[in-house]
């Protein structure tokens, strides 16, 4: 089955593809659709109800199954006011390129020291009007790991972060796990059981 993934980010489409690839599913993503989409505002105070945000009002326009996620980042021993949550770019109501973002993240590491962080996912899957499944599960939040000051030489379009990201386990940044390890960073296990929850729904 050929199954739309909400976004234009192709490293995201790419780590879901390498995450999900037993089931079976072929992904594409939004920059291959022939048609004009309008930017879909992002207002949930939750990475869920952005996900629904998402999902619906892509498929209302597009009519074809899709899924799109939604990602919070947050912080041990932080002040709230600057915990990111949902507005992982989005700085003093100001949208943050790849550049800026890691900028802004380098400077809180050098405020307050490496910091612990994870990433709390969610997603929703619309295959038809009536068919639409969400989670927000445990198993989907990301391993706690280190945001660091010093960032690695290597960059990646779309994961601004990954560069400052030190997986605990091993100590090393994320550009240099092997490839097994950094598929378990990049994408939680939690991804792959929600598919597979409704391959049967959608025919596989």
């Amino acid at each position: 089955m050929r199954l739309l993934y909400a976004t234009k980010n192709p490293a995201k489409i790419e780590a879901m593809r390498r995450r999900i690839a037993a089931l079976g599913i072929e992904l594409y993503g939004l920059d291959e659709m022939d048609v004009e989409l309008p930017q879909i505002p992002e207002t949930g105070k939750s990475p869920l109800e952005n996900a629904r945000q998402k999902a619906k009002a892509y498929f209302e326009i597009l009519k074809v199954p899709l899924f799109s996620c939604d990602s919070g980042l947050y912080f041990d021993n932080v002040p709230e006011e600057i915990q990111p949550g949902v507005n992982v770019r989005r700085v003093n109501n100001k949208r943050l390129d790849d550049r800026e973002m890691q900028e802004y993240y380098i400077g809180l590491a050098r405020k307050y020291g490496d910091l612990t962080a994870r990433y709390k996912n969610a997603i929703c899957l619309v295959l038809d009007a009536n068919r639409i499944y969400a989670a927000m599960d445990k198993s989907m939040e990301s391993e706690p790991f280190l945001m660091t000051s010093k960032p690695h030489p290597k960059s990646n379009p779309g994961f601004p972060l990954d560069s400052i990201s030190v997986d605990i386990r091993t100590g090393r940044y994320y550009y240099d796990l092997q490839d097994d390890r950094l598929d378990t960073v990049a994408v939680e296990y939690g991804f792959l059981t929600f598919f597979e929850k409704y391959v049967g729904d959608m025919g596989i």
